[in-house]
């Protein structure tokens, strides 16, 4: 499980380090809707999430995996199946249970933090848009909207369901060109929660058994 955190934020989330500038067609309804969930997230002091996170080949997700995500402006916590990310606005640490150990390092200017504006402002960088129209998924009537790349990117194209009425993202699909597909689901979301004042903040000595490796 260690490399699970890796896989997610390197793999669905390549969408948004594969930024371009080509020339690009940009759909005014989707825009308007990306827009507004960009401006909702942005206002609010902190969010939660549950989500599904599958993979799999062509259309058929056939690896499941729940998680959990907090995030407070700059700075997050991400879970899934004993994995643990916090990102503390300066350094990223990865904390596996399993095998005792954690790794802490600086992103670069390469590296994408996990969060929702990474893939939902990723139009203003090299994507075709377009609005496809309502769909329900998982009991939402959610806005369809298709990402394409304007050039070769690994990428073959990025699917987002909507909740408009609610200004929130539901579900995200990534289809690759090595025929991989990575699956997003998104559930009980919630805003401005009081949240512990230490959430966000790694203490080592929670760790005392643990290899902590400092890149």
């Amino acid at each position: 499980m260690k490399d699970m955190l890796k896989k997610i934020t390197l793999g669905i989330f390549a969408l948004a380090t594969a930024a371009s500038f080509s020339a690009q067609k940009v759909d005014a309804k989707a825009k308007t809707i990306l827009d507004a969930v960009s401006s909702n997230y942005k206002s609010k002091n902190n969010v939660y999430f549950k989500f599904v996170y599958g993979t799999g080949t062509g259309k058929n997700v056939t690896k499941t995996e729940p998680g959990i995500f907090y995030s407070a402006k700059d700075k997050y916590k991400l879970k899934i199946m004993g994995t643990e990310q916090i990102y503390d606005g300066n350094k990223v640490y990865n904390i596996s249970s399993e095998d005792q150990e954690v790794t802490i390092a600086k992103p670069t200017g390469s590296d994408q933090m996990f969060s929702p504006l990474n893939y939902i402002e990723e139009y203003k960088k090299g994507y075709n848009v377009k609005y496809v129209g309502k769909i329900n998924v998982n009991g939402v009537n959610a806005d369809y909207i298709k990402l394409t790349p304007t050039k070769n990117n690994g990428i073959k194209e990025v699917n987002l369901f909507v909740n408009s009425t609610r200004k929130q993202l539901v579900k995200l699909e990534q289809f690759s060109t090595d025929n991989s597909v990575s699956v997003i689901a998104i559930s009980d979301y919630r805003e401005n929660q009081s949240l512990n004042s230490n959430m966000f903040t790694f203490n080592k000595g929670d760790y005392q058994n643990y290899i902590v490796t400092e890149l």
